[in-house]
């Protein structure tokens, strides 16, 4: 499964990278609200957590379903506006006054995406003028409970007010802990940006895209762009409504998350996170499928039992489990094809072993690729 971005014919300066303080300031929300999924962040979030005034995080968790069970689009408002090019302001500022420039079902439609449905990216009515469409909002939002439906019902009801609602959050954020942020990170993200454009101009967009990241690959033919999701979908970055184009944001909070914007008549954007020294590639999902699958097997789980200790001959595995040398060799096969046996002579003997450094990683590739 993987997200698909038609770029047929798509000349390579409708290609941007660039920082958006906006889309930072909501993946900073998101990992104040979901700590689990960004351990190496426990201390700032945990610091941030408790220095934030209780009003204000009363207000975030009334609408924090907009950036934890789905990631809502509201925070790229510049992918919905053809005048920008692409482009996210240069401050918050101007992110916010993108935002308000939306229309009204624009704004209500991303904030609605409550829960992840097949509803995204499909071009359904919106819910301010479709009355099973809204029926339907409200019944997304009243199973993330009480909040959110309230939440949801004063949006539909009146959508300026908490428009307004909203930004004024947005800037009580930024006074409360974002503005020291920005200022700390924009650097960096501007740097990566800048490289990433640098590479694209000199190397190609494949070399660009091995550089946001391994799960974010060019077709052989250079006319789509394949990111490696749990999820599908398919989106152009030719619609003339929004303008040609993608653009891709770093995020120095966003790890392990690879978001992908692909809804229709919003220009897609790939949203990374800045690559760190100590932190692996991510791993490809059908390879992380077929480890899995191999291990699912009670002989195969028997057999690591003692691979994993010391390297052992296809007979003495047969000894060990009164099964055949034959049905030793199929079991092995597997588990070789997954990446999880390595395979060594020694003298006229066949050893094989466990990699006991991969299997110690499956744990974190499952939880990087559900979460990517």
């Amino acid at each position: 499964m993987s997200v698909t971005i038609d770029i047929a014919g798509l000349p390579p300066e409708r290609l941007v990278f660039r920082p958006s303080p906006l889309l930072e300031l909501c993946t900073a929300l998101h990992a104040l609200a979901e700590p689990g999924h960004h351990p190496g962040l426990h201390g700032w979030t945990t610091a941030t957590s408790s220095a934030l005034k209780p009003e204000l995080a009363d207000r975030l968790c009334e609408a924090d379903f907009l950036w934890t069970s789905t990631f809502s689009d509201i925070a790229l408002p510049f992918a919905a506006l053809p005048d920008t090019q692409g482009q996210p302001g240069a401050t918050l500022a101007e992110d916010l006054d993108m935002l308000d420039r939306l229309s009204d079902e624009l704004f209500v439609d991303a904030a609605m995406e409550i829960s992840c449905t097949s509803r995204y990216g499909s071009g359904a009515p919106s819910p301010l003028v479709d009355a099973e469409a809204r029926e339907q909002a409200l019944e997304r939002a009243t199973a993330r409970g009480p909040r959110p439906l309230s939440f949801a019902k004063r949006l539909l009801d009146d959508p300026p007010a908490v428009r307004a609602w909203m930004r004024r959050l947005f800037e009580d954020c930024a006074e409360a802990f974002f503005h020291d942020i920005w200022q700390r990170v924009r650097v960096q993200l501007a740097a990566d940006a800048r490289h990433k454009t640098e590479v694209l101009r000199h190397k190609g967009l494949a070399e660009a895209l091995a550089e946001v990241s391994s799960a974010v690959t060019l077709a052989d033919d250079g006319s789509r762009i394949h990111v490696d999701k749990l999820g599908s979908g398919r989106t152009t970055a030719l619609d003339p409504a929004v303008g040609p184009g993608v653009t891709f944001v770093p995020s120095s909070f966003g790890w392990p998350h690879l978001w992908v914007l692909h809804a229709r008549s919003w220009r897609p954007v790939v949203h990374y996170p800045v690559a760190a020294p100590e932190l692996p590639g991510p791993r490809s999902l059908d390879l992380l499928t077929l480890r899995l699958e191999a291990l699912s097997h009670p002989m195969r789980i028997r057999m690591c039992r003692y691979l994993a200790r010391a390297s052992y001959t296809t007979g003495e595995l047969a000894a060990a489990h009164d099964i055949s040398a034959p049905e030793v060799s199929r079991h092995i096969a597997v588990m070789k094809k997954a990446g999880l046996v390595t395979t060594r002579r020694r003298g006229r003997y066949v050893m094989h072993q466990l990699d006991v450094t991969v299997v110690a990683r499956l744990g974190s590739d499952f939880l990087e690729g559900v979460l990517r």
